[in-house]
C-alpha cells in the first residue's frame, strides 16, 4: 500500500438507527426547550453580564460628558491659538454642545 492510502484510511463507521434516530429526538426536545425558556435564559445572561461589567450612573455619565466637552473646548482653543483663526467644524461642534 502506498503512503498516502494508508493515511486517509476511512474506517467503516456504523452508527446503529436507533442510537441516531434517539440522538436527533434528544437535539430536537433540547432545542425545543431552549427556545421554550429562551426569554428566561437572555434575562439571566444579561444579569450575569451587569454583574461582571456595571452600567455608569447618572452622575458618572454627567461628569464624563463635561470632561469631554472641557477637552473638545480646549482642543478648539488651542486650535484657533495656533491657526489665528476659528476652524468651521470646531465652532459648529461648541455651538451644538451649548
Amino acid at each position: 500500500m502506498s503512503f498516502t492510502a494508508t493515511l486517509f484510511q476511512m474506517p467503516v463507521a456504523t452508527i446503529p438507527f436507533t442510537q441516531l434516530f434517539t440522538s436527533m429526538i434528544q437535539l430536537t426536545l433540547l432545542g425545543g426547550v431552549l427556545m421554550f425558556f429562551r426569554p428566561l435564559l437572555i434575562g439571566i445572561a444579561r444579569a450575569l453580564v451587569l454583574v461582571v461589567r456595571p452600567r455608569l450612573t447618572k452622575d458618572e455619565l454627567a461628569a464624563r460628558r463635561k470632561l469631554r466637552d472641557a477637552k473638545l473646548l480646549q482642543q478648539t482653543v488651542t486650535q484657533v491659538d495656533v491657526a489665528g483663526t476659528a476652524d468651521a467644524s470646531g465652532v459648529h461642534a461648541l455651538g451644538s454642545r451649548s
